[in-house]
Order: structure tokens, then C-alpha cells, then sequence
């Protein structure tokens, strides 16, 4: 049998190829149509942040109270910002809220979402359960907090009181309101960080485990040898998340001791809350948001090199 098969076509000097209906509209039409369908969301990202951030950039060189004209003050507010004592204490209080904060928080997560990846009854109503305080309102979380902590009539100081202990002034107390705080973060976290360990946890593929019993590995050495490993892409996307969440920390603690007391809690957010809304140091208040985000910026840079070569990509 002979087959027969289409003559190729050959296009002619200078003509133009000929192109599919569909090809016609991917490169026609449908571009525009593409752009028309994200134009909300872009349209989003930058009025309420490409934008602000601009602004923020542009007002750090200025001097302005917000009534007047601004004027121009180059590298000054920097320079004030770093001789400005709150200013540099702030640094440190929110370090320290850091510190206090993200190794519980990520041991936690991990604990918890081990427990409940366990084939147990009644897990999912209990991952529901964990997840609740992060839905919550950090506001309305703050004022329920603030009471359960209140020296006279808190929950807290009651218990104590039932077994003969006589309870601080928990958020009055210079060495305590700070681990009051970081306990309240940690609680409201847990639960929406437990579920990215959770589903890297079942990522994994079981066959690791069942090669790891048969060669005689114990629990322990396959949490340390196989799950650990394969976990360390999540951490490093939990871990960064909460250190610039950590690091922009404003609501909780403006709630429950507004900074208080002295300046034991006053985080690098509520100085620039004071600076550029009680004060109209708008200039000044930029720069520290500026600074902020630098430092931001590099403790993100430092764990991507830190976990860059020690991540393990398990392949299918």
C-alpha cells in the first residue's frame, strides 16, 4: 500500500507563516483578556502596597508634621533615628519578642503536627480546634488575654490563689509582660502552623519509613534521619513568615500593655505608631519603618542561605 502525505507548505520570501485560529487569538486577543482578568488584583497590589512603599521611601528623606510643607532632610532622620534612645531600644525589645518567640513556636508546630498526624479518632475535629485562635482577632484576643492575665479577677492569678500561691501583676511586671506577650503570639500561631507541617508531614512518602524499620532504624532515628530532613522546606517557609510577622508585631501588644511598662514591650512598631502619628515625626517615622524592613530583609536572606544546603527534595 502506498501512503500518500500532505505536501509541505513552503512559505514565500517576505509572506507572513500562516498561523492557527488559536494561535491568532493567543497572540491577538487573548493577551489583553489575560491582563483584563488580574487588572483587580493588580490594580490592589499597587495602590496598597507598591505605592505605600514608594511613599514611605520618598517621606523618610523629608521633614514633615503632616500640616505643613515637607522639606527636605536627607540622611538626617536616619541619623536621628539611630541617636534616638527609644528608637534603638526598640530594636532590642523586638529581638528579644523574636527570640522568645519563633524556636517555641516552630518546636510546637512541630510536636503538634506529629500528634496529629497520628491515625487517631476525632482528628480532624481536632485539627479544626488548633486552627481556631488564628482566626480570631489579634484585637479582640488582646482584650480577652488582658483579662485572663489581670491581677485582681484574671483567671490566671485565681488558679494560683486555689493553690496558695499569690500571683503577679503579670503585665505590669517589667521582666514578665514581655513572655505574657509571647505566650499570647504562640497560642494564636500554633494551630495555623501546625497545619504546613502537618501536610508536609503526609508528603512523605511512607516507603521511607517501611525501608528504614526493615534495616532495624528506631522511632527516634527515623524522626531524625528521614522526617526532619524532609521537613526542613516547611520550616524554612514557617520560619520566615514568622520571623516578618514577629518582627512587624503591633495589635497584641498595643493592646495589652500599649508598650508598658516603660519601655519593657515597646516593640519597633508601636515607636513608629508614637514618632509619626502622636508626635508628627513623619519623616523620622519612615525612616525606622525603613530600617525595619531592612532588617527584615536580611534576616530573610539569612535563612534562605542557611537552609540552601541542607534542604532535601524528595523525588518521585
Amino acid at each position: 500500500m502506498i501512503q500518500s502525505f500532505p505536501e509541505p507548505v513552503v512559505a514565500l520570501e517576505g509572506s507572513t507563516p500562516p498561523t492557527s485560529a488559536g494561535g491568532r487569538f493567543r497572540r491577538g486577543s487573548g493577551g489583553w483578556a489575560g491582563y483584563l482578568f488580574i487588572s483587580p488584583s493588580l490594580f490592589g497590589v499597587i495602590a496598597f502596597l507598591v505605592i505605600p512603599v514608594i511613599l514611605v521611601i520618598v517621606v523618610s528623606f523629608f521633614h514633615w508634621n503632616l500640616l505643613g510643607h515637607p522639606t527636605f532632610a536627607g540622611l538626617s532622620n536616619y541619623t536621628q533615628m539611630f541617636a534616638h534612645y527609644h528608637a534603638v531600644t526598640s530594636l532590642y525589645v523586638t529581638a528579644y519578642y523574636v527570640v522568645l518567640t519563633i524556636p517555641v513556636l516552630l518546636c510546637a508546630s512541630v510536636l503538634l503536627a506529629l500528634f496529629l498526624n497520628r491515625p487517631l479518632p476525632a482528628m480532624g475535629f481536632f485539627r479544626v480546634i488548633f486552627v481556631l485562635p488564628y482566626m480570631a482577632a489579634p484585637v479582640a484576643m488582646g482584650i480577652v488575654w488582658t483579662w485572663i492575665f489581670d491581677p485582681r479577677l484574671g483567671a490566671v492569678n485565681e488558679l494560683l490563689h486555689q493553690v496558695g500561691l499569690s500571683g503577679p501583676t503579670w503585665l505590669s511586671s517589667r521582666a514578665l509582660a514581655m513572655p505574657v506577650i509571647a505566650l499570647v503570639s504562640i497560642w494564636s500561631s500554633v494551630g495555623y502552623n501546625t497545619l504546613f507541617f502537618l501536610a508536609g508531614l503526609q508528603a512523605i512518602p511512607h516507603e521511607l519509613y517501611e525501608s528504614g524499620m526493615l534495616d532495624g532504624a528506631s522511632r527516634l532515628q527515623l524522626l531524625r534521619k528521614v522526617t526532619l530532613p524532609l521537613l526542613r522546606p516547611t520550616v524554612l517557609f514557617v520560619s520566615i513568615t514568622n520571623v516578618i510577622g514577629s518582627f512587624q508585631v503591633f495589635d497584641t501588644v498595643y493592646v495589652m500593655t500599649q508598650g508598658g511598662p516603660g519601655t519593657s514591650t515597646q516593640v519597633i512598631n508601636i515607636q513608629i505608631y508614637d514618632v509619626a502619628f502622636q508626635d508628627f515625626q513623619l519623616g523620622l517615622g519612615s525612616a525606622m519603618a525603613m530600617v525595619l524592613f531592612v532588617i527584615i530583609l536580611v534576616f530573610t536572606i539569612l535563612q534562605f542561605l542557611y537552609f540552601r544546603k541542607r534542604i532535601t527534595y524528595e523525588l518521585a
